[in-house]
This record gives structure tokens, sequence and C-alpha cells, in this order.
């Protein structure tokens, strides 16, 4: 079989509070196509033994946390110390990586948790990509464009801490799915040359 018809293995493994980030994981998986892989880090922050495996097989992976306290949850950094494993062996090396958060204030120090998984990333040897949509930072912009927080690392949701994941922003689920999108043709892209320089 040819390595270009398989799809694109994209697993975004995430910790979800209230909702709000599952919504965001759902719109990633939704851009990332018929390769994608939801993993939900549970409440003791913990993933199964098939999750990993699922982590290690992929051409991509792409991390989502709310943000709490300035940073990610306590839930995904317990599973990041248990990213070890993969790191010591290199498991996770030059695959592609992403990451998303969602806090419920306009800031919300959202940027120290995508600089978290940036960095995670880079402990992994991975390969970051980042948001190729420009900031709707104009007058005439809406709560509900595209990369209404003007990210560039990847992308950031606002919901009012008394909203629902119903309630969550368009704009800021499309973001995510464009974002998916992206990942995965990189990731594509990334597997076809590998496929072609053997």
């Amino acid at each position: 079989m040819n390595a270009n018809s398989i799809p694109v293995r994209t697993v975004i493994v995430y910790h979800s509070g209230y909702g709000h980030t599952t919504r965001m994981a759902a719109a990633v998986a939704e851009g990332a196509g018929a390769g994608a892989v939801l993993v939900a880090i549970d409440p003791e922050g913990n993933i199964s033994d098939d999750a990993w495996q699922s982590l290690a097989d992929a051409d991509a992976i792409v991390f989502g946390s709310p943000t709490y306290m300035g940073g990610p949850s306590w839930q995904f950094k317990k599973f990041a110390d248990a990213s070890s494993k993969p790191w010591f062996e290199g498991t996770w090396q030059n695959k592609i990586f992403g990451g998303f958060t969602n806090s419920a204030s306009i800031n919300g120090d959202k940027l120290n948790t995508l600089e978290y998984f940036f960095l995670l990333c880079g402990q992994h040897a991975g390969i970051w990509v980042g948001l190729d949509i420009k900031p709707a930072n104009l007058k005439a912009s809406k709560r509900d464009d595209p990369n209404r927080m003007g990210s560039y690392i990847a992308p950031m949701a606002q919901t009012p801490a008394d909203a629902s994941p119903e309630e969550m922003s368009p704009g800021d689920l499309e973001t995510a799915r464009l974002y998916g999108v992206r990942v995965a043709t990189i990731a594509g892209q990334f597997r076809s040359g590998k496929s072609q320089s053997i």
C-alpha cells in the first residue's frame, strides 16, 4: 500500500476539566481527518496503555489543556512527566507536534500553557507547527472570527467562566479545526518526504 494512501495518524491528547477543551480537541480532530485519534487524560492524570501505543504510532501529536493558574492543568502535567519513558527511548523524536488551550479570561496566561507544550515538544525532539491564520484585530472583527485571540504559536480559546461548552465561540472552534488541517497536512508532507528518502 502506498504511504500516501494511509490517513495521517494525528493523536490529540488532552485534559478537559469542564468540557470546553474536549470541544476544542474534537474540532482539531475534525480538521485532522480520518486518521485522527482522541486521547482523553482522565481526572487522575492517566491514559491507557493503548493510548500510549497510539502516541508511539502517531505521525503527529497535539497537546491540549485548559489554562489553570497560569499553566496547564496538573492532570496534563502528570501525563507530561509520564512521557519521560518515550523521551528516554526517543519514541517521539521527529514527530510533528502542536497544541491548544482555553481559559475564561481574554489573557488568562494562555501563552504560558502553549509555551509549556512547545518546550515539551522540544524535549521530545519534535517539530512544532504554528498557526497560519492572521489575527482578527480590526475594528470590524467579531468574537466569532477565526484567531480572534491573535495567537501565532497555536490556537487559544476564551470562554466565559459561566458559559457551557455549547456556548463556545464558533471562531475559536474554527481556529482549532483549521489548525487540525494544518497539522495533518504538514505531518503528511513530512511523512511523504521521509518515505521518499528511504
